[in-house]
């Protein structure tokens, strides 16, 4: 197992890399499995791998812990998206995508573990401790994890066809928030438009993602934000939504509220809490500067990206509340009294 933050960019493998397609080429079942609340990426990355090593005349499954949200239901057209029932299908390989730690996928974690079968890795996230995989195909400079099942395809020379080029511009745009964010590089771009001569709409594409919202999400945003708080002379943003969200429905998606307030000028960093169950907290935080919430988040058991991380927390939403302020005001005091 070599060291996963060892990579290189286009066209050239590193042998951890090299390693992971020939146990991609070796083996017959692959099962793909991907994170709690699995979002774009991970999906997206889930259907473009599906579908190639389909083509390559692989049996494939697909199991996540939580069923994917309607907006990505173009994915799913003649693939199928399978939630964990308690049972894992028979398989020689689990393709563990978008993530590198077995707790991100739940009730799943215990029998991944159990399995006889080999791990690969296939992620963008750092990862702090020893691997545990048996080969991995990571490069954490990637801006998508859709990104790294391209590279995987095209090593693999598996036929392109347009679901996998809708699957992958699927990662590509929820992963850069439509090309806004700063992991947007030359790559990505450059993917992009291969994928749109390819026969990607994104006009359609944007509709079907980011055009579908519920009716009552306007009044779950304003509940939210009328919780807001300002700290540090406005650098730190903070916001929760509690059990009920005080007789408002409930806001499903937490990124809404978080690019607004990464839009207030003041702001470097967003803090969203949402009340799980009693007990326990989901920690949503951005940065839009330097400041490292990866670093903040593991504080408290999480991890994620350098501007973009969370955590699940137990304690009250108040108790927690007022420790991830804390902890994200101390970061905010070495971190230089300006704005970044």
């Amino acid at each position: 197992m070599g060291d996963p933050s060892t990579t290189t960019r286009r066209g050239e493998l590193t042998a951890e890399q090299s390693a992971a397609l020939e146990l991609l080429r070796r083996s017959s079942r692959c099962l793909l499995v991907g994170h709690m609340r699995p979002d774009g990426d991970c999906l997206g990355s889930q259907g473009a791998l599906a579908r190639g090593l389909l083509h390559l005349g692989k049996q494939v499954s697909i199991v996540n812990p939580d069923a994917p949200a309607a907006v990505y239901d173009h994915l799913g057209r003649g693939l199928a998206y399978g939630v964990f029932d308690g049972r894992l299908p028979e398989h020689d390989l689990a393709v563990l995508l978008d993530f590198n730690e077995l707790s991100r996928t739940g009730p799943m974690a215990p029998l991944l573990e159990r399995a006889s079968s080999r791990k690969l890795v296939v992620d963008h996230h750092p990862y702090h401790g020893r691997p545990w995989w048996d080969a991995s195909f990571v490069d954490v400079s990637a801006s998508a994890t859709g990104v790294l099942a391209w590279r995987v395809l095209r090593a693999l020379e598996a036929p392109i066809d347009a679901a996998i080029a809708s699957a992958v511009f699927t990662s590509l745009v929820t992963d850069t928030g439509w090309f806004r964010y700063s992991n947007t590089d030359a790559e990505t771009l450059h993917l992009a438009a291969d994928l749109i001569a390819r026969g990607v709409e994104p006009a359609a594409l944007y509709s079907g993602l980011f055009q579908r919202r519920p009716a009552d999400e306007p009044l779950a945003l304003a509940a939210v934000l009328a919780r807001l708080e300002y700290f540090a002379d406005g650098r730190l943003a903070v916001t929760d939504q509690p059990l009920g969200n005080g007789g408002a429905p409930p806001l499903e998606d937490g990124d809404p509220v978080l690019d607004l307030l990464r839009s207030v000028e003041t702001v470097e960093v967003v803090l969203y809490l949402r009340e799980l169950e009693p007990g326990q907290c989901k920690l949503s935080a951005r940065s839009k500067g330097t400041y490292d919430v990866n670093a903040l988040c593991r504080r408290f058991g999480g991890g994620g990206h350098v501007k973009a991380s969370g955590a699940t927390i137990a304690g009250t939403l108040d108790d927690v509340r007022r420790r991830v302020v804390g902890a994200a005001l101390e970061g905010l005091a070495g971190h230089g009294g300006h704005a970044h």
